[in-house]
């Protein structure tokens, strides 16, 4: 059920509006208010999917309320209602922020269409803004351990820069929740995030999936087709095992550093593109600089920043954190009660040694919860957390 504020100091205008909406989808409710004041105090104190105010009013104009509008309810949208001579105002207020404007005395259709659109706009704000926070939520960096903090506190220096970043760590580690931090702290946040594994794709396809294609570039290419540079424009690629990389793959990536330019595969044509880079690898890439597997200049561009993500080995004191957390997401994803690790429990898995990293220790929480008792205890470790 759509709820719908109508500002409008003129009652005549104010009722119509009120009953051609109402008459066109029974299952709008609808408010009003007779000035701006009293609007932005209703926008205050409820939640509306749509407003549609008027332009000129007494004690508060109608610009002046969709700029508190835009402060108080950002993602609220608002059609602004203009008289003859206000047309120009209400093309002005579209810069502000408006959804849109309607003519007085208000078209049926147009204002029927604008309201429809509006609403539909509501809608995808809303959904976009919960796939956020699960996103968000998905991501999180769980720790307390100086590394940890080391990291968080690199990732805001850096976040709101479009300064490249080298991420490095044995495989487990959680180098992708790095990426994703500094994506979702950046401004850039509202553009895309394109993941790359380079070591999943194999070597004659990795610049076709970066790069893109034209129709006829080699014998399966039956259209043209973009790579995920393109597909990050204005956004983030990230780059996650990068040292698997073919060299003639780094040697056109170098090129999208240096110039913001990519070809196609099998085209001459220039296509700029305005990506961050974000890298991440589990090898040593200055030995494999020396193995002549990597380049060395583009190893100095990437790294503009390193991060490095250390082994859980080296963390044992987030465990505990990280087995709350896991137990947490583990139990909302069967549906059931998060389950309780006593002290023990928790101390012996801090013991353990984590090749595997947080990706291992991960599994062996979802183990340890399906089969442990109802409360996991050091017996279920014994039992159930064996690596053989």
């Amino acid at each position: 059920m759509a709820k719908i504020l109508v500002i409008e100091d003129e009652a005549s205008i104010r009722r119509v509006l009120v009953k051609i909406l109402s008459e066109e989808n029974k299952t709008y409710q609808l408010e009003e208010a007779e000035d701006g004041l009293i609007g932005i105090e209703k926008i205050k104190d409820e939640e509306y999917d749509l407003v549609l105010c008027d332009i000129k009013m007494p004690k508060m104009d109608g610009i002046e309320v969709l700029e508190a509008i835009k402060k108080i309810k950002p993602e609220v949208p608002v059609v602004m209602i203009s008289g003859h001579g206000d047309l120009d105002t209400a093309v002005n207020t579209m810069k502000m922020g408006a959804f849109d404007y309607i003519s007085k005395p208000p078209d049926l259709n147009r204002l029927l269409n604008t309201v429809r659109n509006a609403l539909d706009r509501k809608e995808l704000v809303v959904e976009n803004t919960l796939l956020k926070k699960k996103v968000g939520k998905k991501y999180q960096m769980i720790g307390e351990s100086p590394a940890i903090t080391s990291i968080k506190e690199i990732i805001e220096k850096v976040a709101q820069t479009d300064a490249r970043v080298l991420i490095t760590g044995p495989n487990g580690t959680g180098k992708e929740l790095v990426a994703h931090w500094i994506h979702e702290k950046s401004d850039r946040s509202s553009g895309p995030m394109i993941e790359v594994n380079c070591a999943a794709i194999p070597s004659e396809l990795i610049e076709s999936e970066l790069f893109g294609h034209v129709k006829g570039a080699f014998t399966s290419a039956n259209k043209d087709r973009a790579g995920k540079f393109e597909a990050a424009n204005g956004g983030t690629i990230f780059l996650d095992e990068i040292g698997d990389m073919s060299l003639s793959a780094q040697a056109k990536v170098l090129r999208a550093l240096q110039e913001n330019k990519i070809s196609r595969v099998g085209s001459d044509k220039d296509i700029k593109v305005d990506v961050r880079i974000v890298a991440a690898t589990n090898k040593d890439l200055k030995k494999e600089i020396e193995d002549k597997k990597f380049r060395e200049d583009l190893y100095h561009r990437l790294a503009v920043i390193l991060v490095k993500v250390p082994p859980l080995n080296e963390r044992r004191d987030d465990i505990p954190l990280l087995i709350n957390f896991f137990s947490e997401k583990i139990a909302e994803e069967h549906g059931s009660n998060v389950k309780v690790f006593t002290e023990k429990a928790v101390k012996q898995l801090q013991d353990y040694d984590w090749t595997g990293n947080i990706r291992e220790l991960r599994n062996v929480v979802e183990r340890l919860i399906i089969l442990g008792g109802s409360e996991v205890t050091e017996e279920d470790v014994k039992l159930f957390a064996s690596k053989s």
